[in-house]
């Protein structure tokens, strides 16, 4: 499956039937487990009985960007 990342944080959506059925040629029926190795920051994994937009998920759920504060430059001292 093609699949490509951008920087910082991504959302990743598979149909595992789908997925099951065009590169298996059989029926998706459970997962049983899942592998995710040391080099992956993830927030969240969760399956669902159907893909759900954006507005339809819980907060939690989610992905936001960062809101960037006014400057995160330090402040200069007056001299005393």
């Amino acid at each position: 499956m093609p699949m490509r990342l951008d920087e910082g944080w991504n959302q990743i959506q598979f149909n595992l039937a789908d997925f099951t059925k065009r590169a298996y040629g059989t029926n998706y029926v459970e997962t049983l487990r899942i592998q995710v190795h040391a080099n992956c920051r993830l927030r969240r994994i969760y399956f669902a009985d159907r893909l759900y937009t954006e507005d339809e998920l819980p907060a939690e759920f989610k992905l936001y960007l960062p809101i960037r504060g006014r400057s995160s430059l330090p402040m200069s001292r007056s001299p005393s």
